[in-house]
């Protein structure tokens, strides 16, 4: 470009009558401007008799196009010299482009050159005039309108993903019943939206009513796009914190409204700083629930996320046979193909399982708690109902302070009602038989009005069966038996929920809940005929003479054995029911006392590393063969020995409880590099 030449008599005709001059030329001559050299000492021609010569004042004349040659003594248009592709046609002459203009005595010729509005020298001037105003070409303006449409695009998006992000995060829904315009409520999204627009003047310039209909990022597929691309920020970014760590899994099977067969997936591992993370990954839709459906969609997981199988260290689920079946399920699948993923079992979903297991194996007890969950519909079907019941309760509280039956003080003698129980929670029955017994006799008077209420026909008499059945001696004997049971279970059943809890205080635990029922078996009874006793003279129930003969309901009556009271209430029924809550509990928590978990425990910090065991943990490690060597199982004993000794003389780790406060504390103080 630095060679172009400012003399038009010296520029080259090759690139002059070039049709196909690039716009960067061109642009280049429009820059430096027609050659106008004003103070050149402009040489005289002879015409005839008269000598001219090029007048400088023609320059301010026709200041864009209007150019002189020095070299040649001749005027060019530079317009027309450089945009002007057909060289034949005769708007004004092609004189000030090919063979140029000399002519001083003839000034009109300049006008003529020009020509009309639609001369092609007035064409090329509008050419020439465009390519100089760089600002109103049309791509430097459509340029300039998409980077702004690209700001607010990016404005109105983020104001979207913001809202998005927020009721994520709340896990709140939505979508609103109505969310037109003139609607009262457009639900969570709308709405919060609207609340960013009204306290945000640079969202609002640009989203909602500012926005193009067909460009307000406000659809319900553009929210479930963004709530997609989230996910998979999420989920890479859970990814990536694992790393290559090993891991385990947590998956259960449910179905959702679609009635759609479904699979939630949990991750479980130890991050860079040696704290114990669980996470979500996600909901995997499968054809079925047998192993093979499940196992395959689990690959498929792994495949898509490009985890291993042999990073895999443990997997744990319900008890369904599907799920833990020892032949064909799932975790005989897994455990196939890695053997070092042991399945262990939720500790509290077991005990939960236990309750279950003991309901449906004991008809009695099974129907007892039928029994009680009918009373409690019945009784809290309604406000009213509820209301009565708390009135009649207080009624009985102040009665009994009276009467010095009850101690009054601070936080005693608070209102309360029967707790309605969760049948997929079996630990919630403890709060309602509780609430039961303390309440006993105001239920009795609340289903006696239902009963009698000649105006009220729903539930009458429903309630008028209940009323006979529960004022019995079997049911009263069953709700102190089953108090006196989950009051044992509860305790351990809330210890197991605890987030401070480890697998070792969890196999503690345990043990100690067998030893308490096996306490109760041997030395409950006497205590517990005490109880029923008392329990039923006060509330005039009659309390069979134990030592009668027992007269069974039903067929048994007629074909069963001959047995007194006190030996149906005690063996066939105290101790059975003992029995069979033992037995759940040992087949259900069989895993508690695996080699696995009992090696594990001796990792445990707690009373300065006083499980430590050198051979167990030998043991637990030649669990894992792929991770240990021979070789490595050797230098294993010595290093064993080594880390003990520092535990012990480091006073960071005297007062650690639980595994996971030993990991995190050896991250802390870097010794996890030494292992």
């Amino acid at each position: 470009m630095s060679d172009l030449r400012s003399d038009p008599g010296l520029r080259t005709r090759i690139l002059d009558y070039n049709p196909n001059i690039r716009d960067e030329i061109r642009r280049a001559y429009l820059q430096k401007g027609p050659c106008q050299p004003r103070n050149h000492d402009f040489p005289q021609k002879k015409f005839g008799k008269e000598s001219r010569r090029f007048n400088p004042a023609w320059f301010d004349e026709f200041p864009y196009w209007l150019e002189y040659s020095i070299k040649e003594d001749v005027a060019f248009c530079l317009c027309c010299y450089l945009f002007k592709t057909n060289l034949g046609e005769k708007a004004g002459g092609d004189s000030f482009v090919g063979t140029c203009f000399s002519n001083w005595k003839k000034k009109e010729r300049f006008q003529v050159h020009v020509g009309g509005p639609n001369s092609s020298h007035n064409q090329a001037l509008k050419k020439y005039q465009a390519l100089m105003n760089e600002k109103q070409h049309t791509e430097n303006v459509f340029h300039k309108h998409s980077h702004q449409s690209r700001i607010d695009y990016r404005i109105r998006l983020n104001a979207s993903v913001d809202c998005i992000r927020f009721l994520l995060r709340q896990g709140l829904s939505f979508r609103g019943h109505d969310e037109s315009e003139d609607s009262s409520n457009q639900g969570n999204f709308l709405e919060l939206l609207q609340f960013l627009v009204d306290h945000n003047e640079e969202v609002k310039a640009v989203a909602l009513k500012n926005a193009h209909e067909n460009l307000k990022v406000t659809s319900p597929k553009i929210q479930k796009d963004i709530v997609n691309a989230a996910a998979v920020e999420t989920t890479d970014a859970i990814i990536r914190d694992m790393g290559d760590a090993f891991f385990s899994i947590l998956v259960d099977e449910s179905r959702d409204v679609s009635v759609k067969e479904q699979m939630i997936v949990m991750f479980r591992y130890v991050d860079k700083k040696g704290c114990v993370i669980e996470r979500f990954i996600g909901i995997e839709h499968v054809t079925s629930t047998t192993a093979e459906s499940l196992k395959a969609s689990i690959d498929s997981l792994f495949s898509r996320h490009k985890l291993s199988m042999c990073r895999l260290r443990g997997h744990g689920y319900d008890g369904a046979s599907n799920m833990s079946g020892e032949f064909n399920g799932l975790k005989t699948l897994i455990m196939r193909e890695n053997e070092s993923a042991y399945y262990v079992h939720c500790f509290a979903h077991q005990l939960q399982l236990a309750i279950v297991g003991l309901a449906k194996k004991h008809s009695l007890i099974g129907a007892f708690f039928t029994l009680v969950s009918n009373v409690v519909n019945i009784v809290g079907a309604s406000s009213k109902r509820r209301d009565i019941l708390r009135d009649k309760q207080a009624l009985k509280v102040v009665e009994a302070l009276t009467n010095g039956e009850l101690s009054s003080g601070k936080g005693l003698n608070q209102a309360t009602e029967i707790k309605r129980s969760c049948d997929t929670r079996w630990g919630s029955y403890y709060g309602t038989l509780i609430n039961f017994i303390t309440m006993f006799s105001s239920t009795i008077d609340v289903l006696d009005e239902i009963a009698n209420d000649r105006l009220t026909v729903d539930q009458k008499h429903e309630a008028f069966i209940l009323l006979g059945l529960v004022q019995s001696f079997d049911f009263v004997f069953s709700l102190h038996l089953m108090r006196n049971i989950l009051g044992i279970t509860n305790a351990l059943s809330q210890a197991l929920q605890r987030d401070d809890h480890d697998i070792v205080n969890a196999m503690d635990l345990v043990e100690l809940c067998k030893q308490q029922f096996q306490k109760m078996r041997e030395n409950g009874w006497d205590s517990l005929l005490e109880e029923v006793s008392v329990f039923c003279r006060d509330q005039s129930i009659d309390v069979p003479n134990m030592g009668d003969m027992f007269l069974a309901r039903g067929r048994s009556q007629r074909n069963g054995p001959k047995i007194t009271n006190m030996h149906y209430y005690r063996v066939d029924f105290f101790y059975e029911v003992i029995a069979l809550q033992l037995q759940e509990l040992n087949s259900r928590f069989n895993e508690a006392n695996t080699e696995l978990l009992l090696c594990l425990a001796c990792l445990s910090p707690n009373d300065s590393f006083s499980s430590f065991d050198k051979q167990k943990l030998i043991r637990l490690a030649q669990l894992y063969p792929n991770d240990f060597s021979s070789q490595e199982l050797e230098v294993l004993k010595d290093q064993l020995q080594t880390y003990i000794d520092d535990m012990h003389s480091n006073t960071n780790f005297s007062e650690l409880q639980g595994i996971a406060a030993l990991a995190k504390k050896l991250v802390e103080t870097k010794k996890e590099q030494n292992a």
